[in-house]
């Protein structure tokens, strides 16, 4: 069925705060049950939810794998909207799991089917992709940077709203019904506005001048194979969302423990510092686009990133996190920029199914990063627990790489497009 608005935004804003609602929910009552599970040991229940964590991760991740090609094959014969509404239900099914964990005191291990279903659905990376790739048909090459950018500029604005009233939320009622239900309801009406109202632009035929070069000018002569270009885009995606990701997964639990001891309100600020990177990043793409290149602008965000999470290992006190928080500011840059480059290469029938195997491949990625920062959290808990966030600084670092070798390269030897049929 046909759509009538090509506005993207409202999508992403109500998936976004839907979605925020429903992790804090999980992630506090997950933790609150560990916690009594271990006798209010927090440095056992920190494990204990690690551990539970890292088992969601991996079901989630497995079937998501299991349905990219199905799910594919589905868009291709029911069109592009099917990318988008099949991840969203199976959200909808998830957060009814938790919602019968919390009111009929269903033991934690029932999440775990709610998880099987949320990612034989599609998951995040079903989600995102499909989002990405709308955004890249909807924007010409000249301004596909700034409107993937303005995506996650919606995200994170979502998110910095989801964050600063999910623990007043929470509070309502019966420790997070109330939560998981608005949730709920944010999520059916984001399903609402993909269904009804959302149009879907056709995939147009790729033209001879449409095949441009990644970065720089082309000149004439010798035009390599794009396919590495690819291969180093996706390397540095993959290298600074390891580092990122499984830090991020270690914070959420860590600020809850002493010495910050977060209350819900406290994690729901956190959280909003946290989205607030979106708004920030985004800001700085709009105001430093036009004065900077691409590359530029990634190695920006991946310095910014790192050396906000190095100040991280040392938050002993709230200002401390909040400080490193600014100095991450432009830390979302580099993952839009880097997609905004890799949907420049490509044809335009390539983007559901490119985009939907990189957002997998980042999510088997943040399973492995969990599975290491899960490892290795529970041993430093008593001589450093910030060890972590140290590992996590060094590892993303190490994305500026491939991001400089692709700008050498490039500038030696112009990209063209890879065409639909290579």
């Amino acid at each position: 069925m046909g759509g009538c608005v090509s506005l993207l935004e409202p999508l992403v804003v109500l998936h976004t705060v839907g979605t925020s609602f429903f992790e804090m929910a999980q992630t506090l009552v997950v933790y609150n049950r560990t916690l009594e599970l271990s006798d209010g040991q927090s440095d056992a229940a920190q494990a204990l939810s690690m551990r539970f964590f890292l088992f969601q991760s991996i079901i989630l991740t497995s079937c998501a794998l299991l349905s990219m090609v199905p799910t594919n094959r589905l868009a291709a014969r029911c069109g592009d909207r099917a990318r988008l509404l099949c991840p969203q239900m199976g959200s909808v099914l998830g957060m009814g799991f938790l919602l019968a964990v919390l009111l009929l005191r269903l033991p934690l291990e029932v999440l775990y089917v709610g998880a099987a279903l949320h990612g034989l659905s599609g998951w995040a990376p079903g989600f995102w992709s499909g989002v990405v790739a709308l955004a890249s048909l909807q924007s010409d090459r000249g301004r596909r940077t700034l409107k993937i950018n303005t995506i996650d500029f919606c995200r994170g604005a979502a998110g910095v709203v989801g964050g600063l009233l999910s623990g007043y939320v929470y509070r309502l009622g019966q420790c997070g019904v109330a939560l998981v239900v608005t949730a709920m309801f944010l999520v059916a009406t984001s399903i609402l506005y993909s269904t009804f109202l959302l149009s879907f632009p056709q995939r147009p035929p790729s033209p001879a001048e449409d095949l441009q070069p990644l970065l720089g000018q082309q000149s004439p002569g010798s035009q390599p194979s794009p396919r590495a270009a690819v291969v180093l885009v996706a390397a540095a995606l993959v290298l600074f969302d390891v580092g990122m990701y499984g830090a991020e997964s270690v914070l959420a639990l860590y600020v809850l423990k002493p010495p910050l001891s977060w209350d819900s309100v406290w994690a729901g600020y956190g959280s909003a510092a946290t989205q607030a990177m979106y708004l920030s990043s985004f800001l700085a793409v709009l105001a430093l686009s036009s004065r900077l290149e691409d590359t530029a602008l990634i190695l920006l965000g991946i310095v910014s990133n790192c050396t906000g999470m190095a100040i991280m290992a040392f938050a002993t006190h709230s200002w401390v996190y909040f400080m490193a928080r600014a100095v991450m500011m432009f830390a979302c840059v580099p993952m839009p920029t880097l997609k905004a480059q890799l949907s420049k290469i490509l044809d335009a029938q390539q983007y559901g199914c490119v985009f939907g195997w990189l957002q997998l491949a980042l999510s088997v990625s943040n399973v492995a990063s969990t599975a290491f920062f899960t490892l290795i959290y529970p041993l430093s808990l008593t001589w450093n627990s910030g060890l972590c966030f140290l590992l996590s600084s060094a590892i993303s670092y190490c994305s500026i790489i491939p991001v400089l070798y692709l700008n050498s390269r490039s500038i030696r030897n112009p990209y063209v497009a890879l065409s639909g049929d290579e």
